[in-house]
């Protein structure tokens, strides 16, 4: 049985899954900003391949987020530079593009339909747990964005398909775990006891809140820093006091404590309000499917909007850090082995 490798090629970060038959057998992720040098990008994926012992037989799955960098000037011209990489680094294998719709289309047929392809990821995360959980709110929080997608009787019942769309929908919310900057998420904290506007200079980001609050791991911290500095918890300090035009100097633990923690109490109610959002629309919901580098912050959100939690992690094991990848390769092997 030959594998099936997926692929979720992001502006930021591109993950590797491997499957053969129902299993996740091998993954991988590379932080890489395909910005500053978008010609390293099929030397990567033969590396990830490499890592995931793919071999020249395997069906590649694709799905991307990568064509909205601002290198191209159109998502037309992103998903093409994307396959062209795909094809550069594989040559002579068989690809298959994911669509928003649940489609599995061929390279060139992808590139008469960019729109199609671009920014697919998260469907193919939903149609994989709506397998396992039929009536749910699908909440998948990585370093950059949050998706907030309602599944009802097994079915995807997103309303936007493009990320305009689904900006306008409150299924996409750009707030993440490590990238947002802190004035994107708050406009105000607390200091001394007192609301405080915000600095809007990216001092800081939710990496460095989230650092300093113990929610991740320094090794997590995979973005460039604001400043430069490494990425531990005393130089987070520092970014965070500058926040409000401070510095360590002037600011004490309890201080910087404050200001993190009124930085995630307000991520944290935004991600709750789109959930709230899904409520209303479909009322039967009660379940929350988590996942992602900022499933901590999903599971605030969720008690906040009273849903029950479960993790993408308990159906997909360590390979739900990598979501979309499994779920773009588990979906082709489901295809491939259906009958014609």
């Amino acid at each position: 049985m030959r594998s099936i490798v997926g692929w979720d090629i992001g502006g930021m970060n591109t993950k590797v899954a491997r499957v053969v038959g129902t299993d996740v057998v091998a993954t991988g992720v590379r932080p890489f900003a395909i910005e500053r040098d978008r010609a390293a990008l099929a030397p990567l994926l033969r590396e990830l391949a490499r890592g995931a012992e793919a071999q020249a037989s395997d069906v590649h799955a694709v799905t991307m987020t990568a064509e909205l960098s601002q290198v191209f000037r159109t998502k037309r011209e992103g998903v093409g530079f994307v396959l062209d990489a795909v094809d550069t680094a594989f040559p002579g294998t068989c690809v298959r593009v994911f669509t928003v719709d649940g489609r599995f289309i061929a390279s060139e047929v992808a590139r008469r339909e960019p729109l199609a392809v671009a920014a697919a990821n998260w469907a193919a995360t939903a149609r994989l747990v709506a397998r396992a959980h039929p009536d749910c709110v699908l909440v998948d929080i990585g370093s950059t964005t949050t998706d907030v997608i309602p599944i009802v009787g097994g079915e995807v019942v997103a309303r936007g398909r493009t990320d305009p769309e689904r900006l306008r929908e409150g299924e996409l919310i750009y707030t993440g775990a490590l990238r947002t900057p802190v004035e994107a998420i708050t406009p105000a904290v607390e200091l001394d006891g007192r609301t405080t506007g915000v600095s809007a200079e990216g001092f800081a980001i939710a990496a460095d809140v989230h650092l300093w609050l113990g929610a991740i791991a320094a090794e997590d911290y995979t973005c460039p820093t604001p400043d430069g500095r490494p990425a531990t918890r005393a130089y987070a300090a520092e970014r965070l006091a500058r926040v409000v035009c401070a510095d360590r100097e002037m600011l004490d633990d309890a201080a910087i404590d404050a200001i993190a923690a009124r930085v995630a109490d307000t991520q944290a109610d935004r991600v709750a309000a789109a959930m709230h959002t899904m409520r209303r629309r479909h009322p039967a919901l009660r379940l929350a499917v988590l996942t992602g580098l900022g499933e901590f912050i999903a599971v605030r959100a969720a008690r906040r909007a009273g849903l029950g939690v479960a993790f993408l992690a308990q159906l997909l094991g360590p390979a739900a850090r990598h979501a979309p990848a499994a779920a773009v390769a588990l979906l082709c092997a489901a295809a491939e082995l259906s009958p014609v």
